[in-house]
């Protein structure tokens, strides 16, 4: 099971879905919900800029996928009245395609430049003079004939996202002005984010309703706004199209999406971790065996969920289930559960700290 087919997945995952985000994002500060910290912050840099009538520091935004980095961009080029030119860090292939895109900025304007860790050798080294002096240096040639030509390029403001942060290099990391961590949301939160998205889509849902899918979209609004749109289709065509907790209870529950969001492949991980390890320790490859998946696919698409949800721990000797697991899946931890990993074969994987 790929990231993008899971229901609970965090990423866009095709053009309908894109679409559908885009009607339902904010577009202006004062109507983004949470993040209150980075709000407060980002509007004084905008602020400030617009009294100083000069383009704001570069912005960097790091977080995970759903979190809001897109939608914040766009709110930074609507509260400078600004024009907002989107493009990716993989899709910049070489210098040349990052002096084009500069070439044409008018001045002030906005460029997004998402999953920017992403961003080829070259076109990133040419990135620092441009954030820096707002100049590019073009080369004309080949060999031992080729000559650099200065280009200057209007004042713009970068906005620069990434769920990757530690990869970026520190010169490029070092000439944003404002750099933002987006964490994940409160349930409390997310349940303001879909009452506002179900008066969006015309569906009517009651507080508890709100409050129930909230719980189960592992802190992430797009994965909420997702949760929602499911129920909606249930209540439409099975009830009298109002959610409220037990319709989205029932619905959720045919979506195999529990009470604290796992999903089924989530789930098999634990099970398979609890009833045929007892526990662990036990080694990725060994555990993706035994639920019938690749080694990445549960270390990349299962694990950070169950880790940062508290049901499973990374350690030198493999993987580990904690006590909140065994609880979540109602089964009793055998009295020698601590001590289980010296019966099973470690993988090679998990001999070394994580």
């Amino acid at each position: 099971m790929s990231e993008d087919e899971r229901l609970v997945s965090a990423a866009a995952d095709g053009v309908e879905e894109q679409v559908i985000e885009a009607a339902l994002r904010p577009k202006r500060l004062d109507d983004f919900v949470g993040q209150e910290r980075v709000r407060e912050q980002l509007s004084l840099v905008l602020q400030g800029a617009l009294r100083r009538g000069r383009a704001p520091d570069h912005v960097l935004l790091s977080g995970g996928p759903g979190l809001g980095k897109t939608t914040l961009a766009m709110i930074i080029a609507a509260e400078l009245g600004q024009p907002l030119r989107i493009s990716s860090g993989p899709a910049i292939e070489r210098a040349g395609d990052l002096a084009a895109v500069l070439s044409t900025l008018a001045e002030g304007e906005v460029l997004f430049l998402d999953e920017i860790h992403r961003l080829a050798r070259p076109a990133e080294e040419m990135l620092y003079m441009a954030m820096e002096d707002f100049r590019v240096d073009v080369v004309v040639g080949k060999g031992p004939g080729a000559t650099a030509i200065p280009l200057d390029i209007a004042p713009f403001t970068l906005v620069g996202a990434t769920t990757r942060a530690g990869m970026l290099p520190g010169p490029l990391r070092d000439r944003f002005g404002f750099v933002a961590h987006m964490d994940f949301y409160e349930p409390a939160e997310l349940e303001v984010i879909i009452r506002r998205s179900a008066r969006l889509l015309d569906v009517e849902i009651t507080d508890d309703g709100a409050a129930e899918v909230a719980g189960r979209s592992r802190g992430t609004p797009r994965i909420a706004n997702r949760l929602l749109r499911r129920v909606r289709d249930y209540a439409e065509v099975r009830a009298d199209g109002v959610i409220d907790r037990e319709l989205a209870r029932v619905a959720l529950k045919l979506y195999e999406v529990d009470e604290r969001g796992l999903d089924r492949l989530d789930r098999a991980v634990l099970a398979s971790l609890l009833r045929k390890f007892g526990g662990g320790p036990v080694g990725l490859s060994t555990l993706a065996v035994s639920v019938g998946e690749e080694p990445e696919t549960v270390e990349v698409v299962a694990e950070p969920f169950l880790v940062r949800q508290g049901l499973l721990a990374r350690t030198p000797r493999g993987r580990v289930a904690t006590g909140a697991a065994w609880a979540h899946l109602g089964l009793t931890p055998p009295p020698a559960a601590p001590l289980t990993g010296a019966l099973f074969e470690m993988d090679d994987d998990a001999a070394a700290p994580e």
